[in-house]
Parts: C-alpha cells; structure tokens; sequence
C-alpha cells in the first residue's frame, strides 16, 4: 500500500504518495483522479517500478503550495524542486489527463532531464478542453451544494464522451467505484477555488504534443515503462518532511506507529513538547488557533486521531484507551520521553487516560470540556449520534455530511430537532463550515468510532485517578460547560477547575476572549 510522504518548499509543503520498488516512475496525478487512488493502481499496475505520485499544488495536501500568480511554468518548477528534495534524479515522467501541460514544463525543469515522458489520457482532456469544459463556479454555499457539484464534475469528466458529454464515454480507464470518486472530490475539496483554477490554467494550455513527450494508453503503459526499466537506478527512500524556516508557521508530518501511519500538524521548536487532542470526529485542523498560539514557547503537535482526518484508517475496535496508546505511540516515534498534554471533548478524555496510564511522561495537561454527561443522555446519543456516512456514486453522501456538521452549530444534540435543544452558537461562514465538514469527510466510514468511544468512556471512574498537575475547563459556549460542576466535585485535590472566557477552536470566538484563554493555558502550563 502506497504511503504518504510531505516535501516542504520555500512556497509551501508538497504531499507525494510512494509504493513500489524500482526505479523512479514521477506521476502527476491529472484532475479527474486522486492521488492517493492513482499511487495504489499504478503500484498494482507496474511492479518493478517505486511509483512517486505527487498531489498537484492546489489540491489535497499540496493545497497550499499555491499562488494566484503561478503559470505552467511555476507550478511545474515548484514541483521539480520537491522532486530535488526528495532525491528524484534519473526517472520517467507520468503524466495524467490534464498534467499533461506541466509534465512538458517539468521536463524542462528538472535537473537531470527524464528518461521519458509520457502522457496518459491526454485525448480525453483535450476534448474536455476544446468543449470548454471548466467546473462550475466552487466556491463553498451555505446550503453546501457546492460540493454535490464539484463531486458532479469529477464523475461526468469519468463517465461521459470527452467531446460529446450527451454520450457514455466507452473507451479508458475502469470507472471509479465510489470510495474512489469520494476520495477524489475530497483532494479537490481541500482548497476548490485553488482546483477550479488549476483546472482553467491545465485545460488552457492544452494541447501539449511534441517536446519529447510520448503518448500512450493505460493498457500500452506497462510495455513502453517496462524498455525504461533497466537503464535507471533504483529509487531511495523519502527523507523526512521538515519544518518551515520561519518557525511560527504550521507544517505537516507523519509518523509510522504499530498501528499504522498518523498525520500531525507541528508548530513551534525549541519548546517543551505539547501534544494537542483534537475533538472527535474530524482532524486536527479546528485546532490551529491552538496550534499557532502557543507555538511560541512550545513545540505543539496535533495528530489526526488513526481512524480520522489524513491519518490511516485500521479496521479495529476503538475506545479511549487505544487511542492513549496510539498518542503515546506517536510520542515515542518522535522520541519524546517527556511532554505536556492538551485535549478537548474526545481529545480531553484521550488526555486523561494517557495521564492515568503513563503519569512518569507526562508534565503537566489541560482537560477542555471532559464528557461528563448523565448516563441516560450518553445512551441515547450512541443510539442516534452516529449515522452511517457511506459514499455513493452521486455524491449524496456530501450533503448528508454538510447538514450534520451545520446542524451541530444550531442544536445539541443535533439530531434533537426542536426549539428547546436550539444552541447560541450560530452557523460559522461557509467556507469555515466548509474545513470542518471536510475533515467529517476525510474520516468516511470510520468517523464514529472515536467519537462513539468519548461516550462510551467512565470519566467518572478516571478522573480520580489523575496524579499530574491538571486544569479542568470549558468556554461558555461549550455544550459540555456544565460538566465542569461535577469535574470540580470529583477532581483530585489540587485540581484548577474553572470557566475559560472562549473554545479557542470554535468559530466566531471574540479574538480578545481567544487571546485571554490562550493566556490561561499559558499560565497552567509554565506552572
């Protein structure tokens, strides 16, 4: 199986997904098809070959690798400078549908010229580009059909007739299953203004014919590799992503555990280590107020909890406990004998229990809104809480995740629909609503388990045991403040509970009442 990789550049971080052994086969992905789905087909496809799929700037995790500015040309340096980085030398170039324009460009661009380029599906984007076909305006709505759009798009540039979209198109590639397609509209969901635009620039400069670059047909693909195959050297390893120069900028990692491959968002260094948990059942990226305000004097990392966000998704059975072991698992990867802790919601619980469990590693923790919930209020949301969120063909999946999401800003519990359950939250922006459905999204079929393990889990019965310096709190307009009542009654004495002036991490917080909270946190965790 393919694993992700991050490169960082001066213009932001580049993700590439490796699998296989060989020599280097480059593949930029095309627009119609995800990265991560290319990397395992190809890997399949051509063994004998380190297959290194690189996400477009602009899309997944290369999604800030982007300027309005950028041309053909910029794209196509920015990613012959990550090939450098990561010791691409002697290769063959791949490029997909409308890749094609920048995979000419990179050969240009690289520093040892490749063995060959070749060009996939190039027909078919030419069609889609002499019919004008271009995305439908994405930027993120309320109603959240933007995404049932975008999904719209991906699959017709699939299934229909390149220059003639009334027609099945009968001729290419197998259609994508669903789980396929939905991973793809995620990659181009990441950042679809950045998408829409790298679509317009890519099917502008079509046709790329001529300049050295060969095209062919997936079926023909592996014979012309396979002549290639024994005049390059074999692939290296990937090194390891690193950090920005300037250190107050946010930058992804991964690291292997036992059980599987965990996605970190890293801020700060120099610093006593912060380990960040988020809430369930997105990623880690709600908490970059977080991450960013107390980077300064400390090295904060975030991970994606295995099961959701960009971390791996191991079919096991999940509770609290595990995902403990998994954080200190990560903390182990990194060589981090000691840290201190902070966790909201899920993250509070996964805090507490790692606390418990391992108090000679940890220095001191933050607890935000643990779970303390009446027990018949905790049954009925592990019977209505969780619906299944499995993808489809048609995108219908998208707006079910859309309305979940919204709904949560507006009711508590959200599927509580009347009047009394109403919350004074509010709905945030779209294109805020839009980040947080998509880490929903990117959790697919494993989003419940971590937050089914938050109310699954006797806080009650823990919380005692802490021996470690701790703050227990919550903001006013958490659905979990009332919690602090009890957490005050059963806490070890010496235990801070007390109110905080914001949840740093929801939105339409007061930037006053996030910077006094992030003070609080501050003042706690110095001692």
């Amino acid at each position: 199986m393919p694993k992700p990789h991050y490169v960082t550049t001066e213009a932001g971080q580049l993700r590439l997904w490796r699998g296989g052994s060989g020599p280097d086969l480059l593949v930029l992905p095309g627009l119609i098809t995800a990265a991560s789905v290319c990397a395992e087909t190809l890997a399949a496809r051509l063994p004998g070959w380190t297959v290194k799929v690189i996400e477009l700037p602009g899309i997944g995790g290369s999604a800030h690798a982007w300027t309005p500015e950028d041309d053909i040309g910029a794209l196509a340096a920015r990613i012959a400078t990550a090939a450098r980085s990561i010791g691409i030398g002697a290769c063959a170039v791949l490029a997909l549908d409308l890749a094609a324009p920048l995979a000419v460009a990179l050969g240009k661009a690289l520093a040892t010229p490749p063995e060959a380029i070749l060009l996939a599906n190039a027909d078919a984007a030419e069609g889609w580009a002499a019919r004008g076909l271009r995305p439908a305006a994405l930027a993120p709505r309320p109603d959240g059909t933007h995404l049932a759009v975008l999904s719209a798009h991906i699959r017709d540039a699939h299934i229909l007739e390149p220059r003639d979209p009334r027609l099945p198109a009968l001729n290419g590639d197998p259609l994508p299953d669903a789980a396929d397609l939905a991973a793809t509209v995620i990659a181009a969901a990441v950042a679809p203004h950045r998408y829409e635009a790298l679509w317009a620039l890519c099917a502008g400069a079509m046709p790329s014919a001529g300049d050295g670059a060969t095209r062919t047909t997936p079926d023909d693909l592996p014979a012309r590799l396979a002549a290639l195959a024994a005049s390059l050297p074999a692939s290296g390893p990937v090194p390891p992503a690193r950090p920005f120069a300037d250190p107050a900028l946010v930058w992804h990692d991964y690291v292997d555990t036992p059980k599987g491959r965990v996605h970190l968002r890293r801020c700060g260094t120099g610093g006593r280590p912060l380990l960040a948990f988020q809430s369930a059942p997105g990623s880690s990226a709600p908490l970059l107020p977080l991450i960013r305000g107390l980077a300064k004097d400390w090295e904060v990392i975030a991970p994606d909890y295995l099961g959701n966000g960009d971390s791996d998704k191991p079919e096991r059975a999940v509770d609290i406990g595990a995902l403990a072991d998994d954080a200190l698992a990560v903390a182990d990867a990194l060589g981090l004998e000691s840290f201190d802790l902070w966790g909201t919601h899920t993250g509070a619980l996964v805090a507490l229990e790692l606390t418990v469990r391992h108090p000679e590693r940890v220095g001191r923790v933050v607890l935000e809104a643990p779970v303390l919930l009446p027990p018949s209020f905790s049954a009925d949301i592990l019977e209505n809480y969780f619906p299944p969120l499995v993808p489809d063909r048609w995108g219908l999946h998208l707006l079910q995740a859309w309305n979940m999401r919204r709904d949560m800003f507006l009711f508590w519990p959200w599927y509580r629909q009347e009047r009394a359950a109403g919350r004074s939250l509010g709905v945030p922006e779209p294109e805020i609503l839009h980040d947080w459905v998509l880490g929903l999204l990117k959790s697919g079929l494993h989003y419940d388990r971590s937050y089914r393990a938050a109310f699954e889990y006797d806080t009650r019965a823990r919380l005692p045991r802490l021996t470690r310096p701790a703050l227990i709190c919550a903001g006013p307009a958490d659905m979990l403040v009332e919690g602090l009542v009890e957490a005050k009654r059963i806490a070890p004495a010496g235990t801070v509970v007390t109110g905080t002036p914001a949840t740093v991490w929801y939105p339409g917080q007061t930037e006053a009442a996030v910077t006094e909270t992030l003070g609080v946190y501050d003042a706690f965790l110095r001692g």
